[in-house]
């Protein structure tokens, strides 16, 4: 996909999302999409402990994209690279190096696994589920108004906690995993407090004007 999307329009992200704090103070949310309307990418939001708000895309496009739908106090364009194998992620975004190790489904991720794909992926199903997951994981919403007029849904369709972590920051090492704490201001909402994989559907609905 080439060009700025025309705006009315919804867009579709299928991926995951992992949120993940460190001992440092530095919390870190990982996008990882195979299937988007960009191609498939991966990026970086990270929040420091002083507050500042720092994204990592790999193209000016995809900069320009997410810089424009969250908040940010500096975006750089950088490659950036997400390996999956088994339940180890290696993230690799200069100036960032990242690993990390899932757990075993909760309670929680059985019921998201069985929710279908089709389901999961409409706005309604996640304005429905929004009250709910505010209820569970404070802090977390399934729908809200975005940057630039923008409106977004996000459907769960599976969550695996995160057991393990190391990461090193502009060559500082970040500490052990910690929750995420306090929450990341990037958008209307944050990731859950305790660090973890969501296998996600995104919509974006760009704003009219």
């Amino acid at each position: 996909m080439s060009g700025t999307p025309a705006r009315g329009r919804r867009l579709r992200f299928d991926g995951w999302i992992a949120g993940l704090g460190t001992t440092s103070g530095v919390r870190i949310v990982v996008g990882h999409w195979p299937r988007s309307p960009f191609g498939p990418f991966s990026d970086v939001m990270l929040e420091r402990a002083d507050g500042e708000r720092l994204l990592l895309a790999p193209t000016p496009e995809t900069a320009d994209f997410i810089g424009a739908t969250y908040a940010f106090d500096t975006v750089r364009v950088v490659p950036v690279e997400v390996t999956v194998a088994g339940r180890v992620w290696t993230v690799a975004a200069e100036p960032l190096r990242l690993r990390f190790t899932t757990g075993g489904r909760s309670t929680l991720g059985h019921l998201l696994r069985a929710v279908p794909g089709a389901l999961a992926g409409r706005p309604a199903w996640s304005s429905l589920t929004d009250r709910p997951a505010r209820l569970l994981m404070p802090g977390v919403r399934t729908r809200g108004s975005a940057g630039g007029g923008r409106r977004e849904w996000y459907g769960a369709r599976d969550l695996r906690p995160v057991t393990s972590l190391s990461a090193t920051f502009e060559g500082r090492d970040l500490g052990a995993l910690a929750p995420v704490e306090p929450p990341v201001r990037f958008g209307f909402g944050s990731v859950p407090r305790r660090p973890a994989v969501t296998r996600v559907t995104t919509t974006v609905e760009l704003g009219a004007g």
